[in-house]
């Protein structure tokens, strides 16, 4: 089976204008290339990046289109270091749960669909462990998939800080689809 193509291009100025440099697989600190960066296109495939190299730092997910300024993909700043592609298996399904004690315990919310809500979907908005059982997913701080993200893969997540946040507030959650 061959290797599906992906392709991300991050440009120093906005509206993809200054100098430019094209990806097309994981980089941990593209500083070398670029300064700073105001826009992005994702011209195929799915893409977390991060504010610093080694993969750390806010994170932001982006599928394909164009973003002509760091405020489009909801970034603080016009800093990134490193990006990664997510691989996402074709025909993939989803399946998530969400619990509201660490360790999964309490009660569980389970969802196989985006929710803009948690809130009003599950009357909660503290996740304190959360199980991917299929597909990718992202956690969003605020409602209607805004605020800082959280790139969740399958697995087993017992804390918050075991997704890279700092508090249990879970607004609204995504699949990945790209």
């Amino acid at each position: 089976m061959g290797r599906v193509s992906t392709k991300i291009i991050f440009f120093e100025d906005k509206s993809f204008q200054g100098r430019r440099y094209d990806c097309d697989s994981d980089c941990a600190d593209f500083h070398v290339y670029l300064n700073r960066c105001n826009s992005i296109r994702v011209e195929s495939g799915a893409w977390v990046v991060y504010e610093r190299p080694n993969f750390t730092g806010n994170q932001y997910v982006l599928t394909r289109g164009e973003y002509p300024e760091y405020q489009r993909w909801m970034g603080l700043n016009d800093r990134l270091g490193s990006c990664k592609m997510i691989h996402i298996a074709s025909g993939a399904q989803y399946k998530i749960q969400l619990y509201d004690k660490g360790d999964f315990a309490g009660h569980v919310y389970e969802s196989t669909e985006d929710c803009p809500s948690v809130l009003e979907r599950f009357c909660t908005c503290e996740v304190h462990s959360c199980k991917v059982v299929e597909g990718v997913w992202v956690l969003y701080e605020h409602p209607n998939f805004r605020g800082r993200q959280y790139l969740l893969e399958k697995g087993e997540y017992r804390k918050p800080v075991e997704w890279g946040a700092v508090s249990p507030t879970v607004q609204s959650f995504r699949r990945i689809t790209e």
